[in-house]
């Protein structure tokens, strides 16, 4: 058996998250919080605490364990998207440094729990850097693709690169485009969601030439989300074991795609907490362990 945090496809067997209680607390704090966050729209905290439970189930059904980061009065109802403020690797933890303001608090609140449990730490990012969890994801085991974007700068991606290239990790530099601007959110994430060894959910017309053909290049069979279906989370698309999938309801061109890709899909009910405030599944997790 390997275990390996340098998957996004891989069985996870443990994963950190926040609940919908333990980030959007009340209707008060939604209400202060949800235009300055740029949410489409507020969140309704009794169907996102039903939304979440349904998210939350499809972790136990299928033998996640999951562990919750908990209430804290410093960070805003952003923490529910609890993959950004951090990263995990084989030789510890990366607490990030957040390029949107109202998320600064995150790093180090989750830093705070990790040591609790006694989880290694490898470093952190630290100003003028920025880097945000969202714009990571693991190709192989050996190569980590990180989006510069609005999140996060070139000198977040260099820290990154200190910390990981002497351990023998190849760091690819993706160029994200403008899209809807600084205010957006907008990861590498956004685009991609590798489900298998070689197959990836991914939304080519925003996606570098050079990164789609170092995909190709790679071996990876890419499932291309329709227009329609990428602003409803149609490409963020979280594995939790080889071509098995959560996914936001309501994409269905995508979800009949993967099925097609020979992939298991679970859904779950996300207007509150994905589509309102842009993450999806793979936005309201931290995978800590994967094995295979």
């Amino acid at each position: 058996m390997i275990k390996t945090h340098h998957s996004e496809y891989l069985k996870l067997e443990k994963v950190y998250i926040k609940s919908a209680k333990n980030a959007f607390k009340s209707e008060e704090l939604l209400e202060k919080q949800w235009k300055e966050l740029n949410y489409l729209s507020k969140p309704d905290l009794q169907i996102a605490l039903k939304e979440y439970h349904q998210f939350e189930s499809i972790f136990k059904e299928n033998n996640v364990e999951d562990s919750h980061f908990l209430s804290n009065e410093n960070v805003a109802i952003d923490s529910i998207y609890c993959r950004d403020a951090s990263i995990a690797t084989d030789f510890g933890m990366i607490i990030c440094n957040m390029g949107k303001e109202g998320r600064i608090n995150e790093p180090k609140a989750q830093l705070k729990e990790y040591q609790k449990k006694g989880i290694t730490i490898l470093g952190q990012i630290k100003s003028p850097g920025t880097l945000e969890g969202g714009d990571v994801a693991w190709l192989d085991e050996k190569t980590l693709a990180v989006g510069h974007t609005y999140r996060t700068n070139e000198e977040g991606i260099q820290q990154l690169k200190n910390l990981l290239e002497p351990k023998g990790i190849q760091v690819i530099v993706v160029d994200l485009p403008h899209y809807k601007g600084q205010e957006d959110v907008f990861h590498l994430m956004s685009i991609l969601s590798p489900v298998d060894a070689n197959l990836a959910v991914v939304y080519s017309p925003l996606m570098p030439i050079k990164f789609r053909k170092e995909l190709l290049k790679r071996g990876f069979e890419l499932i291309e989300v329709p227009e329609e279906e990428f602003d409803s989370m149609g490409c963020n698309v979280l594995a939790i074991a080889p071509k098995k999938c959560v996914m936001v309801d309501g994409n269905p061109k995508t979800k009949e795609l993967l099925v097609k890709a020979g992939c298991e899909v679970f859904t779950y009910q996300g207007n509150e907490i994905s589509v309102k405030g842009g993450g999806g599944p793979t936005c309201l997790t931290r995978p800590l362990l994967r094995i295979s």
